[in-house]
């Protein structure tokens, strides 16, 4: 199977963006505004089969893959907009949305939920939702936000105690974490082309610097984007590692640490491939995502990401048997009884 462990919804039904629209509003509002009702929304099946058929499925036959973990939109989770409680019912209605999805289409989609995280508030009270998800909706994982300032990186690092429970609750549920940012309302960074990939370089520095997996040996933690800066300066975090004192850093990524292959060009799945284990690597496109076209050098769309790595020069089929799919079970231990059969096609 090719399993894709990197996809938003991205081609949402229409009155889900009303909804937030006027969520965001109310919650913005000097005075206490009234937050628009969950009830009115309207999503229809139909609505909802078009937006898939006509974009991610579509994909998916063009392109060969099998099955997506699907999520909401990263950068639509917005946890630095309104509180807790705004949160928790935006996470609630992108998961049931995300529910819905997959179970029109079972063979291609399988969940991963956003989390109800929010600007000062501890990780441990987005565990209920994770818990949720995971038990009730038949999720594999989550998408943790390291920064849910949404761009001023003011909550402690991932290595502190404050996100210990989460950790707890995610070791006892036995599903990985994809740490990902979500908009960006620091006028400084470009959401997508700076935010995202200064978020997974900065991830990664903090967790080779720290003791955290000897705390949780079995934590997983996927850093996307083919991890940011990390590939093209192995030898500088080598080296700052080494310096620390920390061990090597294939020892410490080990079975804790993985990265996905949203990287849209060649030479860039080359170097992943080359420098990073091939253990530690996860399949992933993020289509319909961050990068839509054709790139005009190719001919080829820009997050084909199939493609680069079947070009890969120094992977083996044993390799990309691994990239493909191997890794993904092991990582997301809950697709083993889900991801038996191939996608309908």
């Amino acid at each position: 199977m090719i399993i894709d462990c990197h996809g938003h919804y991205t081609t949402e039904p229409k009155d889900l963006h009303r909804f937030r629209k006027e969520q965001t509003a109310a919650a913005n509002a000097k005075n206490k505004a009234a937050m628009p009702p969950r009830a009115a929304l309207n999503m229809p099946d139909d609505e909802i089969r078009e937006s898939i058929e006509q974009n991610q499925l579509k994909l998916q036959r063009e392109r060969g893959t099998d099955l997506t973990i699907f999520s909401p939109r990263a950068s639509g989770m917005g946890h630095h907009v309104g509180d807790e409680s705004v949160s928790l019912e935006w996470s609630q209605i992108c998961n049931d949305l995300i529910h819905r999805v997959c179970t029109l289409y079972p063979q291609n989609f399988i969940g991963v939920c956003q989390l109800p995280q929010s600007q000062g508030v501890p990780p441990k009270n987005s565990a209920a939702e994770l818990e949720r998800c995971v038990n009730e909706l038949g999720f594999v994982g989550c998408n943790l936000n390291p920064d849910p300032s949404g761009g001023y990186f003011n909550s402690p690092p991932l290595t502190d105690k404050w996100w210990y429970p989460f950790f707890e609750k995610m070791v006892e549920l036995d599903v990985p974490a994809m740490i990902h940012v979500s908009g960006c309302c620091n006028p400084a960074m470009h959401t997508t082309g700076s935010y995202y990939l200064n978020a997974d370089t900065t991830a990664f520095m903090q967790l080779i610097l720290s003791d955290l997996f000897k705390d949780f040996p079995t934590l997983k933690l996927i850093i996307p984007h083919g991890g940011g800066a990390v590939p093209f300066h192995w030898g500088r975090f080598r080296g700052l590692a080494l310096n620390a004192g920390r061990p090597e850093l294939v020892e410490i990524i080990n079975n804790n640490i993985f990265f996905d292959t949203c990287v849209y060009h060649q030479p860039g799945i080359n170097l992943l491939t080359e420098v990073v284990p091939v253990d530690n690597i996860l399949f992933a496109s993020e289509m319909v995502g961050a990068v839509k076209g054709v790139d005009p050098k190719t001919g080829f769309n820009f997050d084909d990401t199939k493609r680069y790595v079947d070009h890969a020069p120094r992977l083996s089929e044993a390799d990309r048997h691994k990239i493909f799919e191997g890794n993904a079970r092991r990582v997301f231990s809950r697709l083993k009884t889900k991801a038996v059969m191939k996608a309908a096609v």
